[in-house]
């Protein structure tokens, strides 16, 4: 008997390509191929990371100010990312098994709605111990909404544009963060420290109206509907700690956690970096962070591009190196050097954020559909929370090497990044199934 399965009609909205027509590569092309749904989940799972990406943040950016306010040393102040980054594995991986058992679009919304009411109560903390206790909170819907985003729309994108249209989405992480660098940049111009903090979380409210927008606008592809009514309930952990999953999932959450590592690394220190040990003024931090900002912007566009010409495993082997070799020259730029710094945050920004964007076209084609919240949300946020690490050894590094010299412990990360890809399959070019 055949076990040829019968053939799938594409997701509404999109048309396969014409027989012997070579695929539309333009960035139009790969929009359109989206359809109309495909391109309202493109902007909701956009404008939901780049939110999030601009809530998370608000504590890096407000970290010195933080400091001296509540009396913290280096350890005490790394370990809020700590804190952060656990709590996102927790949240990430209960998002992931809501997205296989209740859909897509509800687990969006709710980790939206989560990592938005607490990033406004770090606002109001009165304590070292409360702020600790919120943002660990907020962590929650910050470690889930990512990669629930990420299998929305890559449900909806063909094989041949999924590393791109993906990568795309990832972009939107540097448009929060630009976003976050501008509003530090004014709110702590114009206003005491001891109340920009405060200012800072506060403005996270405005994910809430994304979700209203969000509950109207945005629908499951039909092919992730229709297996969620064939697998009822099977989204679980025990399903991806089985054959044939178990060594995916292992080597899945040793890359997320080599690449999370040294990008958390740079993400939470450089800020402090460059204004404790480099001497440069709230404006001059900000005219820094342009440079690694739209080097990142850029690097998410280029990575996924090259992810699809070149493959997920080879995008990701290039990128590793180059970001390591860029944070051992970025944290030895010699004392005076301030124009070469700011050179060098273009390529930084750039190599750390091109290895993301590979990231959810690999992940989602590494793991079949009635499971692929629970796979994508638990080896990413996973590495996020081992990953967590990283940042707090640089903080109690920082005391005796300074920020600077512990800042090369990310490039660790990098390294084990790339031996992890040795035990996963290229998976470009697959259609999900």
């Amino acid at each position: 008997m055949s076990t040829t399965p019968p053939p799938q009609a594409p997701p509404s909205g999109t048309r396969p390509p014409a027989a012997g027509r070579a695929p539309d590569n333009s960035a139009p092309g790969w929009f359109r191929a989206l359809g109309p749904r495909g391109r309202r989940a493109f902007a909701g799972a956009f404008g939901g990371y780049a939110l999030d990406s601009y809530d998370y943040f608000t504590l890096p950016l407000s970290m010195v100010a933080l400091a001296a306010y509540f009396g913290l040393d280096s350890g005490q102040t790394g370990l809020f990312t700590t804190v952060t980054l656990v709590a996102s594995a927790v949240g990430g991986a209960l998002a992931g098994v809501l997205a296989d058992r209740i859909g897509r679009v509800k687990a969006l919304m709710i980790t939206v709605v989560t990592y938005a009411v607490f990033t406004v109560a770090c606002g109001f903390a009165p304590t070292y111990e409360t702020l600790l206790l919120f943002r660990s909170l907020q962590g929650l819907g910050f470690g889930g909404e990512w990669a629930v985003g990420a299998i929305l729309v890559a449900e909806y994108a063909s094989a041949e544009h999924r590393g791109r249209t993906l990568g795309a989405i990832q972009s939107s992480w540097a448009v929060g963060w630009g976003l976050a660098a501008v509003v530090y940049t004014l709110v702590f111009s114009f206003l005491g420290d001891d109340v920009a903090w405060r200012v800072m979380f506060w403005t996270g409210a405005l994910p809430a109206l994304l979700v209203v927008w969000m509950r109207r606008r945005v629908q499951d592809a039909p092919t992730a509907v229709a297996a969620r009514e064939r697998n009822a309930g099977k989204g679980s952990f025990a399903a991806i700690f089985r054959r044939p999953l178990l060594r995916t999932t292992i080597f899945a959450g040793l890359l997320s956690t080599g690449v999370q590592g040294g990008y958390y690394t740079l993400a939470t220190w450089v800020p402090t970096y460059l204004k404790s040990e480099r001497g440069l003024s709230v404006v001059n931090t900000g005219g820094y962070l342009t440079f690694l900002i739209s080097g990142a912007f850029l690097g998410y566009l280029t990575g996924g591009h090259l992810t699809d010409r070149l493959g997920r495993r080879r995008n990701i082997w290039l990128f590793a190196l180059l970001s390591a070799v860029c944070v051992l020259t970025y944290a030895n730029i010699p004392a005076g050097a301030d124009t070469l710094l700011l050179i060098l945050g273009f390529p930084l920004g750039f190599c750390m954020s091109a290895i993301f964007s590979g990231f959810g076209s690999f992940l989602s084609e590494l793991y079949p559909t009635a499971v692929r919240g629970t796979g994508q949300g638990f080896t990413y946020n996973t590495g996020r929370a081992v990953g967590a690490v990283f940042p707090t050894t640089v903080g109690f590094l920082a005391d005796s090497w300074g920020v600077g010299g512990a800042l090369v412990f990310g490039a660790i990360g990098y390294g084990l990044a790339a031996l992890a890809l040795l035990g996963l399959p290229e998976t470009r070019g697959k259609e999900l199934e």
